[in-house]
């Protein structure tokens, strides 16, 4: 299906097999996408609060640091071997999630669902990277990240209705069966890696990250931080204030994953055409002004609502515009570049969970939104300040 966005100048490897890719992406994003609109519903079926609960999801956050020694296993691994591995990780900890029955082990079993998603999406952009050129990839990488939205969209709005009616212990399960049975699907269809491409005899990049690269993770870290005062809250914020069930919080996440996906799918179009950092700019430009008249309307659940809807939309257009710009920022070694990445935003929802949980339970939604327009006007700031240091070609 997603192969039609791609015409023939892309190599067949990458248009053949970009939909299984982004569905087994998707069945990972769902897993770990699905603690924080339930976190409610997860801290009461665990018997402590929201605050202690949103401590144990910034240590699974935290666990994103240890990113770019997963890269470095993930640059000697088969790709095939690191995604499917991923895949199994992942299975494993919404498992150990599911049937955890302290707070302790369900935050062990969050780091293990991240890093485990960590392994995966190396092994995807690395897969990416080695058959796509940088000038073209913010397409193909654009449509493999619509999976981050259809996670929310389709697999965390199922387990959420799986929730509703059975626990939350049987969402997690359902997740780690659907994510395991795409590891099989992959292991089966994507042919092992050529030569040169993800062998452990594969030379070794000794380059260093461009100072421009520390821009843009700085961009990242912000995106990610200011995205993540909302997430952690909007779940609580819906069940506290407006009185909605676990199916209803399922309802609204479904309306946010397709924000999501047109956001995905607009990113895929446009960052290229207007340039990656200017995109990403953009997104989080638009964040501002509806965080903040979210804060101002918290307090009105249908007007609050629709700007929820707006700022995690743009978020999505930001990130997803940001991402290719990380294959980029450690010249010969992309896993490396996406691995601090992914580190520096992981850090950036760590930073936040913690505070946002704690200024949601003492003041109400106001508080995360303002934190959540800060951290995206610094998110423009960076993305600026990339932009002008792009080497002229």
């Amino acid at each position: 299906m997603l192969q039609r966005a791609l015409d023939d100048s892309y190599p067949a490897e990458v248009r053949d097999h970009i939909t299984l890719l982004t569905g087994a992406r998707t069945c990972a994003n769902a897993c770990f996408r699905f603690a924080p609109p339930f976190l409610a519903t997860i801290a009461a079926g665990q018997g402590t609060s929201l605050d202690r609960i949103g401590v144990a999801l910034a240590v699974s956050e935290l666990s994103g640091l240890a990113s770019p020694l997963t890269a470095r296993v993930a640059d000697r691994f088969h790709r095939r071997t690191a995604m499917t591995a991923g895949l199994v990780g992942v299975g494993l900890g919404a498992t150990l999630a599911g049937l955890s029955g302290h707070l302790v082990v369900f935050t062990v079993a969050l780091v293990v669902l991240a890093q485990s998603k960590v392994m995966f999406d190396l092994g995807l952009a690395s897969w990416v990277s080695d058959r796509v050129p940088f000038e073209r990839r913010g397409r193909v990488i654009g449509l493999t990240e619509t999976s981050w939205a259809l996670g929310l969209l389709l697999g965390v709005t199922t387990m959420g209705l799986i929730t509703a009616t059975t626990s939350w212990r049987i969402g997690y399960a359902a997740g780690a069966v659907a994510v395991v049975a795409m590891a099989g699907l992959v292991v089966r269809a994507i042919p092992d890696d050529g030569v040169g491409q993800g062998h452990a005899d594969r030379p070794r990049s000794h380059a260093r990250i461009v100072p421009r690269g520390w821009v843009v993770a700085a961009a990242v870290f912000c995106l990610m931080a200011a995205s993540q005062f909302l997430f952690v809250t909007f779940g609580s914020w819906l069940q506290d204030h407006a009185g909605l069930t676990d199916t209803g919080v399922s309802i609204v996440v479904f309306g946010l994953g397709f924000g999501e996906l047109l956001s995905s799918l607009s990113a895929a179009r446009y960052s290229d055409r207007w340039g990656k950092e200017r995109a990403a700019a953009i997104g989080a430009g638009i964040m501002i002004p509806a965080a903040l008249g979210l804060a101002l309307a918290h307090g009105h659940t249908w007007i609050g609502l629709p700007l929820l809807v707006v700022a995690i939309a743009a978020f999505e257009f930001g990130i997803v515009s940001a991402i290719p710009l990380s294959s980029e920022i450690v010249p010969g070694a992309p896993a490396r570049g996406m691995a601090l990445t992914l580190a520096v935003g992981t850090l950036g929802r760590a930073v936040a969970s913690i505070p946002a949980t704690r200024l949601y339970v003492r003041h109400g939604m106001a508080w995360p939104a303002v934190m959540c327009a800060v951290l995206a006007g610094g998110g423009v700031l960076a993305m600026g300040r990339a932009r002008a240091m792009r080497p002229v070609s």
